[in-house]
């Protein structure tokens, strides 16, 4: 990464700020108007360092910098020049020629980023605003951790992955890093045919929907998953399909279970049946000591898991704090309000979260499965948790928007003020890499497995007072949060 001052550094004195270095892929009319307006804007946070092309320009006119090689060279020039960011600037690139280039890029440890099609670009008048990458050391205080290694690559080429909730925020992008591994083949399994459609447009250049490796199935169908294992024989297993928006499952927590812990059961079940190698739970930071059905449903999954520790199948659960740049999250909101002229919500002035990107959150998946050993929890070190309305303000600086205001609306049940990691019963160790620590989760109590069965059938008709009992029977760590702290007078006047 190259380190440049700007006046950006004047609003955020003490987090340098930190270009990616970039290949333009496409040497082009698109790809040089790219590359220009990234260089001309380091709020983008990407830094061209050069073209790789097949053709010739034939227009005459010179590229802003140096064409370093074909489409051939992606994954030498990437590793040569340290590349960060790979964009893809070609309209209407071969499929097999967009395969290979994702595919060599992945490889080469660079991200990939995709120009929208020309014509839309023209329509707008702007390029380089399409790929704009904030950089997301200004908004949490710390550069991106990239944790996957060359061995837990290995773990993962020539070997058949299945990734659960393959469409969504995580599991898309667990499948864009798993794809550039060399895997034998990936399935990706979704409930939403509009995701998996989006998704093999994103991997594959073309979203045909005809690839036996694209799998419409629900996770709470026991029967259906099992045919799906027979006929794919996964060695690796992440499972990523959730709900996981905490307000609606306080509405909800119905189907809660029968997602998150039903759900996550039966895809455990097929992968013992079907002796898959490993197994990797998608969790959160808000199962250790769970205030919200979303932390206690996912602590359950936990639970699940670390039961089947000792088996032919590698198992372990990862904990993520929030994620930036994932649907619904914090930046698409924001973005969404401030396009709108509205204010940006934030619940209470104080309330601090763990962040970390998207790339870093799969990243540690991967890595975990590698480490997975007997039912392990994995937490990445994410640093020090950042105020939710210091990430606003800087978003809206960032976005050269001093004009935004604030509104604060209060705590919801089942929201901590405060995030923690590990509940106060568990002792983060620490493993093989430098930057993700475990810990052991002590086995279920006497009788779990007859009260998950009524918790089940409680679910299962609709009961959500049940429901709620159930939890509280399941997990004694289990404390439904009903918001008891005021709200106070915002700390910022509304124009910052």
């Amino acid at each position: 990464m190259t380190m440049v001052n700007d006046k950006t550094q004047q609003i955020f004195p003490r987090v340098p700020v930190t270009l990616l270095r970039t290949l333009v892929v496409g040497a082009g009319v698109a790809g040089r108007a790219l590359a220009r307006d990234l260089a001309a804007t380091p709020e983008f946070g990407l830094l061209p360092v050069g073209f790789v092309d097949d053709d010739l320009i034939s227009d005459g006119e010179p590229a802003p910098f140096p064409v370093l090689g074909t489409l051939a060279d992606v994954a030498t020039i990437a590793r040569c020049e340290a590349i960060d960011v790979v964009v893809l600037a070609i309209p209407q690139l071969d499929p097999t020629i967009f395969r290979q280039v994702t595919q060599d890029a992945a490889k080469a440890g660079a991200a990939v980023r995709y120009l929208p099609s020309f014509v839309a670009a023209l329509e707008r008048k702007v390029v380089g605003s399409d790929m704009r990458w904030l950089d997301v050391g200004q908004l949490i205080g710390r550069d991106e951790v990239h944790v996957v290694s060359r061995e837990a690559a290995a773990i993962i080429e020539d070997r058949v992955v299945l990734v659960t909730g393959a469409g969504g925020s995580i599991g898309s992008e667990l499948c864009r890093q798993v794809f550039g591994f060399s895997p034998k083949r990936l399935v990706m399994l979704d409930h939403d045919e509009s995701n998996l459609h989006r998704l093999e447009l994103e991997l594959f250049g073309e979203g045909l929907l005809d690839s036996d490796d694209c799998i419409v199935a629900d996770i709470r169908d026991r029967e259906r998953l099992d045919s799906v294992f027979a006929e794919v024989r996964p060695d690796v297993v992440f499972h990523a399909a959730a709900h996981k928006h905490l307000p609606l499952l306080e509405r909800h927590p119905c189907e809660a279970v029968k997602s998150n812990v039903a759900g996550t059961e039966n895809v455990l079940w097929a992968a013992l049946k079907y002796e898959a190698e490993r197994f990797i739970l998608i969790s959160t930071d808000k199962a250790a000591d769970p205030t919200s059905v979303l932390g206690a449903t996912k602590r359950l999954a936990e639970l699940l898991v670390q039961q089947e520790q000792g088996g032919r199948t590698k198992v372990a659960s990862v904990r993520f704090g929030n994620v930036l740049g994932s649907r619904g999250s914090l930046l698409s909101v924001l973005a969404e309000q401030m396009s709108r002229g509205l204010p940006m919500t934030v619940t209470h002035p104080e309330m601090t979260r763990f962040f970390m990107t998207i790339e870093e959150a799969a990243g540690l998946v991967v890595e975990a499965a590698r480490l997975a050993e007997h039912g392990e929890i994995f937490v990445l070190d994410m640093g020090e948790p950042v105020r939710i309305v210091d990430i606003v303000q800087s978003f809206a600086h960032l976005m050269n928007r001093d004009d935004v205001q604030i509104r604060f609306t209060g705590m919801r049940a089942g929201e901590k003020l405060n995030e923690t990691l590990f509940s106060e019963h568990e002792h983060p160790m620490a493993t093989a890499h430098p930057r993700i620590y475990r810990t052991d989760v002590p086995q279920p109590s006497w009788g779990f497995q007859q009260r998950l069965r009524t918790l089940y059938h409680a679910a299962l008709a609709n009961d959500p007072a049940a429901v709620r009992r159930g939890l509280t029977a399941l997990l004694p760590e289990y404390s439904p949060q009903t918001p008891t702290i005021p709200l106070q007078a915002a700390p910022y006047p509304d124009d910052f």
